[in-house]
């Protein structure tokens, strides 16, 4: 929930009756998997509460290291005139979010007054580096639960999953959330606007992994395949409102260009490339923001996927639920080959393979639990159904955070390139942040490879470079004090992760 409407609750709780009084908010369509609060459980016999309980834990732990950040900047400006100001400010961050301040900008505060935009920044990459330095312990419960790990994947036939879903900040948690897939090695997720991936580095990422294959550095890699996910989104409650931004919220639009990406682009792009019948699998899932239900897109046994042959967990959650977890499983079955053999619009060619077949079953139970979720945790839908993200990534992912409207992620190696996913972040962060003062923290960031000597020093002089550019494409913000970056960088095969680079915004504590 953004500031404002932070504010607009504690009115409301402040005076009941001026509240009551307000015009009503439009309806809110039924909940399509279960109708909360009338009269029926919604408790799935198939939905692992366990594992809910643990992602639950772990959003509010997450959540807790952003939420105070405004209330104690404020306590804090209240201060800037006393004669322990630094002292005082230091203490409070310490007690109330955990980590410090920078003290220049403290001690600098007597001569221009507090520079409240550069600590709000500060505030939200600590945060992030506090997310990251503990993703290992806080993470721990449920990735020891996530159903659908890489041993499961192989079972299904593949050695690697790449999924590419829309970089909107309320997809940020697809894997271990929605999807309830175990990121990992073997799970590689890049996120890009409209879910529109760079098809070239797609090929590129695919054959290196045929050569590891190949080279027998897989175990058992002859008999496994690669598998490449698209993720559109859409709102059931708001269709033309809190859609893909990228594709200014029209769902038919979304769907046929993340299929247009997969089918027409990269499948054919290797086949034509590296011979006929070279081309991964490739499935297509629409998520449905509101619930974090999915829309699963079924391939035919040629691997081609059709956008109207299809099903919804957020009715198979409904047509399953209250019965034994069995007769649960044998009716999903039948739902899955029900859609897979409609006529008409939807028809394919053949059925697909066993293993994609084991794949989409799971998809489908695994997503009950999180309907379930957001069930018993959210309402049945999120409160806030738009965006509500903290910053912007730009560069390349930070593996370690996995949750809902945590950040807005834009990949890129240059800011030419990847300009288009950068105007729609700054878009929706002109909305959150900039509309009521606030910065737009952007968090340059990319990875490095420690075997490959001065590797660490050119992502770092990489991170600059698109730094730059980014101030440089948007002067006005950076003229207003309204863009704050900084650059951090990861080993991709060792153990630093988000070191920021000190001369930026954070230095290593």
């Amino acid at each position: 929930m953004d500031t404002r409407k932070r504010l607009q609750a504690l009115q409301r709780e402040a005076n009941p009756v001026a509240a009551a009084a307000a015009p009503a908010r439009a309806a809110v369509p039924d909940h399509p998997a279960c109708m909360i609060g009338g009269g029926q459980t919604c408790e799935h016999a198939l939905v692992d509460r366990d594992l809910n309980r643990l992602l639950f834990d772990y959003e509010r732990t997450v959540r807790s290291r952003f939420t105070r950040i405004v209330d104690v900047l404020k306590r804090i400006s209240t201060h800037q005139h006393d004669a322990n100001f630094t002292e005082r400010a230091q203490q409070l961050a310490s007690e109330q979010l955990g980590f410090d301040l920078p003290s220049q900008v403290l001690e600098d505060a007597w001569v221009c007054g507090l520079d409240l935009s550069a600590l709000h920044s500060r505030c939200i990459f600590s945060g992030l580096k506090s997310c990251v330095d503990n993703a290992r312990a806080e993470q721990a419960g449920w990735r020891q639960r996530m159903p659908l790990d890489e041993n499961f994947l192989r079972s299904c036939g593949y050695h690697t999953v790449d999924i590419s879903p829309c970089s909107d900040g309320r997809l940020q948690g697809v894997s271990p959330y929605v999807l309830r897939i175990l990121p990992g090695p073997n799970v590689r997720v890049k996120a890009y606007a409209g879910a529109l991936f760079d098809v070239e580095v797609d090929v590129c990422d695919w054959a290196q992994r045929e050569v590891e294959r190949l080279s027998g550095a897989m175990v058992d890699g002859e008999r496994l395949n690669y598998l490449k996910i698209a993720v559109y989104h859409f709102s059931s409650s708001s269709p033309n409102g809190h859609g893909c931004a990228a594709h200014g919220s029209n769902d038919r639009q979304a769907t046929e260009a993340a299929l247009k990406r997969l089918q027409h682009e990269l499948r054919a792009a290797i086949d034509r490339t590296f011979g006929a019948g070279a081309a991964p699998d490739v499935l297509l899932i629409g998520v449905d923001t509101d619930l974090d239900a999915l829309r699963i897109h079924l391939p035919d046994g040629f691997g081609e996927v059709n956008p109207h042959r299809y099903f919804e967990t957020a009715q198979v959650y409904r047509d399953t639920l209250g019965l034994a977890p069995e007769a649960a499983r044998k009716r999903i079955a039948e739902i899955v080959a029900d859609a897979e053999g409609m006529g008409g619009w939807g028809q394919g060619n053949g059925r697909m393979h066993e293993g994609m077949r084991r794949l989409v079953l799971a998809l489908a139970e695994a997503n009950l639990s999180q309907i379930e979720y957001v069930i018993k945790h959210h309402t049945g839908r999120y409160a806030t159904i738009g965006h509500d993200e903290e910053c912007i990534v730009a560069g390349e992912a930070v593996r370690p955070l996995q949750l809902r409207n945590l950040f807005y992620f834009a990949h890129l190696d240059t800011i030419e390139e990847g300009a288009p996913d950068m105007d729609v972040g700054i878009e929706i962060f002109a909305k959150l942040n900039v509309a009521h003062g606030l910065p737009v923290p952007v968090l340059v960031h990319f990875e490095y490879d420690a075997r490959i000597p001065e590797s660490r020093e050119r992502s770092i002089a990489r991170g600059r470079r698109v730094r730059d550019a980014i101030e440089a494409r948007y002067p006005d913000l950076v003229a207003r004090g309204l863009l704050n970056c900084a650059i951090a960088v990861s080993d991709r095969t060792g153990g630093e992760c988000c070191a920021f680079v000190a001369d930026d915004a954070v230095d290593d504590h």
